[in-house]
């Protein structure tokens, strides 16, 4: 049941707030007002630290890491900070990687803050989807070569199927949609199996690691190579993997894993 908020003007508030995929320069304004303004502030494990830093001295920065494969702080846990805090008065900062509602839990945070009768509000933030591609210098839906893009997790939750990736490949290859893969690593030789079922083996992939940061590295690849190019470049999370023939220019050019594309670009 939710809480009576009749007489709450007394409580805090909590702002889910999207980092970025890690640039600090890609932080939005109203981001930046927030974590200036906060009592208290929440940490994902991937955002950059020079972001950290825009919080005020006096604000408590809580670290509270989520990370696949790595020990992580229950996101149970996590909902309760942001509620007891808020309901003691203190203007939280749930500090997110990316945009808190792409594959952030922002949701279950919101429906959590809301049912416990705490104000939420969310700032959006530029997800590393869009991020890394745009690093390449390649639009995600470039009217000549897709219709459309789709977000999508290789990580399920546990106890679920998952995403079925042969209908989706299918789709994909029907209605010409640029397929951008999140937290799909781990499991690139199966994703990569299930895809050539419904798309061409030739079909451009790019892997994206770190993207936006000065360390980014990158591959791209036929769909049929990309396990294999994962493995040899040594490619691991957090990465996107971006299927589609959006890269066919990358593709035809022969890109190959480098430390920092931006630079490239410039020299």
């Amino acid at each position: 049941m939710k809480h009576d908020l009749s007489n709450s003007d007394t409580r805090g508030q909590v702002t889910l707030v999207g980092a970025g995929p890690g640039d600090p320069e890609l932080l939005t304004l109203k981001a930046l007002k927030a974590i200036q303004q906060a009592t208290v502030v929440l940490v994902d494990d991937l955002v950059n630290e020079a972001i950290v830093a825009y919080a005020p001295p006096t604000a408590r920065i809580v670290y509270v890491g989520k990370r696949g494969g790595c020990k992580s702080t229950p996101q149970s846990f996590i909902e309760k900070l942001m509620v007891t805090a808020a309901l003691e008065g203190e203007n939280v900062v749930r500090l997110k990687g990316g945009d808190p509602f792409i594959f952030g839990r922002g949701g279950e945070e919101m429906e959590a803050l809301q049912e416990a009768g705490v104000r939420v509000s969310v700032i959006n933030g530029i997800t590393a989807g869009i991020a890394a591609v745009s690093s390449l210098g390649v639009p995600l839906t470039h009217r000549q070569c897709a219709h459309g893009v789709v977000f999508v997790t290789g990580h399920a939750k546990p106890g679920s199927a998952g995403t079925d990736w042969r209908a989706l490949a299918t789709t994909a290859h029907q209605a010409r949609l640029t397929l951008v893969i999140y937290m799909g690593v781990s499991g690139a030789a199966r994703i990569q199996d299930e895809l050539l079922h419904g798309l061409h083996a030739d079909t451009p992939v790019a892997i994206i690691q770190n993207a936006s940061l000065p360390h980014q590295r990158q591959a791209v690849c036929t769909l049929a190579a990309l396990n294999a190019t994962i493995e040899r470049e040594h490619l691991a999370s957090p990465s996107v993997i971006v299927v589609g023939d959006v890269l066919q220019g990358l593709l035809a050019a022969g890109l190959h894993a480098s430390a920092d594309m931006a630079h490239q670009r410039t020299a």
